[in-house]
């Protein structure tokens, strides 16, 4: 069979579709069917992905594997999808973690395993056609369908307190997406009201196109770079709008929290590189000292409060605010060093963060709790854990030789470039990124068993076998990218080349004089 006349983008995302109608015909009681399809097909979708990066040439600009079909013609509306290499990276990165949280979730989740499993399937197809739309209607449908499934996942299979969760996660989500909605429509009638013509009103490369020619004026972009910045620094989340995440992490279940720092917080990263800077290029260039500060704070707030977090669930998922924020700075300082790295930290991060909430997830499935203060002497009981939880912590912590060093390593190249004071305050945080991780992994691993888990008994056992095959293809991954990240960075070399192109035409507005 000839990959290459088949329609890879289409069947990569609905392929996890297609296996969620299968499964809602599985009966009810057959777990072990229920659970061994849903694996199955998420398998069979990430080895569709790797397909992508064998067929994928990064000397080609700007988009390969391009579909179209029109969909809703009268308004130049169409079914398009299309990969570069930041595509193919998040994309790659949300099938792997996607067939990994699938089976993270065999042990702990028993009850309406069936609908569980549909759920993660369609978040799936959310995800992976957020990373592919070329159309921007079709963007925003993607987008929309990532929210439902996260909504039912971390509601109904969540902690006590998921309610809350799920109605905070979602309220503000609502409100960033439908602000970008009318942005999408207000470019799109713009794009009309110039041409004549709705074909490509929502054609992305059009818009990019029409944007660089200096179709949107000033104004235009202000605002709706502002509406869609607000949907993106939302799901990142960037401060001060990161309140909901800490919440839904600690109530969503383990696989839960994996997709949620793995791949939910890089949709609001891809957004700023694929849609905010190319076609807003002007309020870009005007909001990118804002940016750059709301970055700093994040990465310093996230540090200092992850450093005072009495749960470990919590503290990983503050830790997440920080590294994002090296994302934004990354993405806003317009250097091609800090680009890499924000795209690089991104998948890093996916990785990373991905691996501890799976093994805060292990700790939890056998104490049913993840007080730091309880979990002093692991190393002795459970050595195995041990060491894996200590790998990834250094690798969260940036130590060299891992993936987590070479990306926040770029985006500091790129911000002394563009201010060495940038750059000292990203660093210095580092440092304290450094210290809350050890001190934690000092807590939890070492000294005399606490008393709580002593008495535990036989109930504290090592890891098991499935519990290590989630962990090593993260691991192998980490250290892949930290030894050769030119795997990655030559992947995306034409998606940051473009985009600093794009966003090159554009200069600072003068807030004074609007167009």
């Amino acid at each position: 069979m000839d990959i290459s006349t088949l329609p890879l983008l289409s069947i990569i995302t609905f392929l996890p579709l297609a296996g969620a109608i299968l499964i809602a015909f599985i009966p009810r009681g057959s777990v072990t069917a229920t659970r061994g399809a849903a694996l199955g097909v998420a398998l069979v979708t990430w080895v569709f992905s790797l397909f992508l990066l064998l067929g994928f040439s990064p000397t080609h600009t700007p988009f390969q594997f391009v579909e179209v079909a029109d969909w809703i013609p009268v308004f130049g509306i169409r079914y398009q999808l299309g990969a570069d290499g930041l595509s193919v990276a998040l994309v790659v990165l949300t099938t792997t973690l996607t067939w990994i949280s699938i089976l993270a979730s065999f042990g702990p989740i028993r009850e309406r395993v069936k609908e569980y499993m549909i759920s993660f399937l369609i978040l799936e197809v959310g995800m992976v056609g957020v990373f592919l739309a070329l159309d921007l209607f079709l963007f925003y449908i993607f987008w929309e369908i990532v929210l439902v499934p996260m909504y039912l996942i971390i509601g109904i299979w969540g902690g006590s307190n998921r309610i809350y969760a799920t109605i905070k996660f979602v309220l503000y989500t609502l409100v960033g997406s439908l602000l970008m909605l009318v942005a999408i429509l207000g470019t799109a009638f713009t794009f009309q009201a110039a041409t004549g013509s709705w074909t490509g009103a929502f054609d992305f490369e059009s818009l990019r196109n029409f944007a660089s020619a200096g179709g949107f004026s000033a104004t235009f972009q202000l605002f709706a770079f502002l509406a869609f910045f607000l949907a993106f620094a939302i799901k990142v989340p960037m401060f001060p709008f990161h309140t909901w995440l800490p919440d839904a992490h600690v109530e969503a279940p383990t696989a839960g929290s994996v997709i949620l720092a793995g791949i939910l917080l890089k949709l609001g990263g891809y957004g700023f590189i694929r849609f905010a800077l190319p076609l807003f290029p002007d309020a870009a260039h005007t909001l990118a000292p804002a940016i750059i500060v709301l970055s700093l704070i994040a990465i310093i707030y996230g540090a200092i409060v992850a450093l005072v977090q009495p749960d470990l669930k919590k503290l990983v998922a503050y830790s997440s605010v920080s590294h994002m924020g090296f994302v934004t700075l990354g993405i806003f300082i317009f250097q091609p060093q800090g680009l890499q790295g924000a795209i690089l930290q991104m998948v890093s991060h996916g990785l990373i963060t991905g691996a501890l909430f799976l093994l805060v997830g292990v700790i939890y499935e056998r104490t049913h709790d993840r007080a730091i203060a309880k979990m002093g002497g692991l190393g002795g009981p459970v050595p195995v854990y041990a060491a894996a939880f200590g790998f990834f912590v250094f690798a969260s912590a940036g130590l060299p030789g891992l993936s987590g060093f070479v990306g926040e390593f770029l985006v500091l190249l790129g911000a002394f470039v563009y201010n060495p004071l940038v750059a000292a305050v990203a660093a210095l945080v580092m440092i304290l990124g450094a210290g809350y991780l050890l001190w934690m992994f000092q807590r939890v691993a070492f000294g005399d068993l606490s008393e709580f888990l002593r008495g535990l008994g036989h109930h504290l056992t090592d890891m098991r076998p499935v519990e290590m095959l989630t962990l090593v293809p993260l691991g192998t991954l980490v250290v892949v990218f930290g030894l050769f990240p030119g795997l990655i960075l030559d992947l995306v070399q034409g998606t940051v080349a473009t985009v600093l192109r794009d966003v090159g035409t554009g200069t600072a507005i003068n807030l004074l004089f609007w167009q």
